[in-house]
């Protein structure tokens, strides 16, 4: 067995090319982004753990007019193309900045984060404060953010800035490198101070991206592709690449060729099928890949210990909480989705690819979406179809061993402790008996152990009642036409012939659920809701209730 140097947990490219570390030739995907390079904004979405980073950092290495890399890209493929490296190699001011540690509890904290981060990248461009091409007005600005005393207007402004700063020093426009654009947004999510993290980061790329003479080009990574009117809103020229794309699916990942490569380096080649069962099969658009995090450290293992057993690598540096809060919420409803996946099956669902972080809870196709651009399901080829499916469907699969392993151990684990809480009974029974303090009694306890502090919409509330329903038995309508205008739930119990009908409203504070309890009543009276129903059914009941964050009100209409 040859010993091989893996970098476990490096993602310098100059770090690893110095130290002579293993490294697997990705630089060809600077010739490729440069095919393109009249494409001002490229957003490239990954799961996490396959090799983002890194080619960042190769991409800063490899542009950054501060540098002289050539050295560092001796011998690999992209020192071939001549061109390209005497026109662009180390010829243009770089801003390499990632926003992964962008975290806190509260706004504040992350706002601090958020500030350390640029008040460092800013630290790195110390030698502009004593430039002539920059103006007293901008080294003081400069001065202030890298002291990170500067207000939020100029934090906001702080990446267009830099770049215009570097531009002006070296007259050329500059290039951006922005890595985990998405973090603090993911992380502002689940701590429920989305909406204010959000307009921070939509500032902060619309002055650095939208119409700026300063930049050449940006490459931004990802977990997700946040929907554009969201975060990249008026940005010209910009072009998404996701695991559902054909042109960049071979440099991020391991192809079979480079896993053949390493077995055969590290003499390991009898380690081929344990390798391919457990970490092959994404399938991001004409490629299938090798998630490079898992195999590294598997070959580390083994090198370690030949009779290592192959281990949940990526599980480990994942975070799990967005898929725990949803089958949180979703409830018995996926049961049976998640069994056809773990008896090898697939399934077909919507997959929407523009997502925002604050409706990723909004419908169940969300969920699948979200486990498949987060690399816990992938597709299926046409060619492994038993039926065509429609062309906005897409079949979704466990990839392999090591994932089927999490759903397994993990997924299952949270959606077995959630049905055991969903303890439905009494409030089914104060539905059907018309006991709206118990039913508001019972909703409550619900809302206060399903929906997360962030999770304030009313199209939530919406899907919120409706899970409840469903997967119990009874049968679920959502906005359907009713009376002289649509109600939002109509749960019909065929059995027993009684129907109930809920209408909902989203109240501004504590103090008005009882008026807007009393306006659903009214608004259920005025549109007639309950009206084709008093002849079919045996007994109709009408609801108004309100919601507040993790509060409701309840109140029955007499029919």
């Amino acid at each position: 067995m040859t010993r091989l140097n893996i970098p476990i947990g490096i993602s310098d490219f100059s770090e690893i090319r110095q130290n002579n570390y293993y490294y697997i030739d990705k630089s060809a995907l600077v010739s490729e982004l440069l095919e393109t390079a009249a494409t001002k904004v490229t957003l490239i979405t990954r799961p996490r753990r396959f090799g983002k980073t890194l080619a960042m950092s190769m991409l800063s290495s490899f542009f950054d007019i501060t540098r002289n890399s050539r050295a560092l890209f001796d011998g690999l493929e992209v020192s071939g193309d001549a061109e390209v490296c005497s026109s662009w190699m180390n010829q243009y001011p770089t801003v390499f900045l990632t926003f992964k540690n962008v975290d806190g509890l509260t706004f504040s904290s992350a706002y601090g984060q958020l500030k350390y981060e640029i008040a460092d990248l800013y630290k790195r461009y110390d030698f502009l404060l004593s430039s002539e091409r920059i103006s007293e007005e901008e080294k003081r600005l400069f001065d202030q953010i890298r002291q990170r005393t500067a207000g939020e207007i100029e934090v906001r402004r702080s990446i267009q800035l830099i770049l215009q700063l570097l531009s002006e020093y070296y007259n050329k426009p500059a290039i951006l490198l922005l890595d985990e654009y998405d973090v603090p947004l993911a992380k502002a999510s689940s701590q429920g101070y989305y909406d204010e993290m959000l307009e921070v980061i939509r500032s902060m790329m619309i002055t650095a991206l939208k119409d700026n003479p300063s930049l050449r080009f940006a490459i931004i990574t990802g977990c997700l592709k946040i929907a554009k009117e969201s975060i990249f809103t008026g940005t010209n020229n910009f072009v998404s690449d996701t695991v559902s794309s054909t042109r960049l699916n071979e440099y991020f990942g391991f192809t079979q060729k480079e896993v053949e490569k390493i077995l055969h380096d590290a003499g390991l080649t009898e380690k081929k099928e344990d390798i391919k069962k457990w970490y092959d099969g994404y399938r991001f658009g004409d490629f299938d890949v090798y998630c490079p995090w898992d195999v590294m450290n598997y070959v580390h293992d083994l090198q370690l210990d030949p009779q290592a057993k192959p281990s949940g690598y990526w599980k480990n540096t994942s975070d799990n909480a967005i898929i725990r809060s949803f089958i949180d919420y979703a409830g018995s409803s996926i049961s049976m989705k998640l069994e056809t996946l773990l008896s090898g099956g697939y399934i077909v669902q919507n997959v929407e690819e523009n997502l925002t972080y604050d409706y990723l809870h909004s419908s169940e196709d969300n969920l699948w979406s979200i486990l498949y651009l987060t690399g816990y399901l992938t597709g299926v080829r046409e060619n492994e179809l038993s039926l065509p499916i429609r062309e906005n469907e897409t079949a979704l699969m466990i990839p392999n061993l090591e994932i089927r392993e999490i759903f397994e151990s993990t997924v299952i684990k949270w959606f077995d402790d959630s049905a055991k809480t969903w303890d439905r009974k009494a409030l089914f029974e104060a539905v059907w008996n018309g006991d709206s303090e118990s039913l508001t009694k019972e909703m409550n306890r619900l809302l206060r152990k399903t929906i997360s502090y962030h999770d304030y919409k009313e199209d939530f509330y919406h899907a919120f009642l409706a899970g409840i329903f469903a997967g119990a038995g009874y049968t679920v309508e959502s906005n359907k036409e009713h009376g002289e205008g649509r109600s939002d739930i109509v749960v019909y119990d065929s059995v027993d012939g009684r129907v109930a009908v809920f209408e909902a409203k989203y109240a501004r504070s504590l103090e008005t659920l009882h008026n807007d309890c009393e306006r659903a009543i009214q608004q259920i009276d005025e549109k007639m809701y309950a009206k084709e129903f008093e002849d079919d059914y045996d007994q109709v009941f009408c609801y108004g209730i309100a919601f507040f964050k993790k509060r409701c009100m309840i109140e029955k209409k007499q029919v």
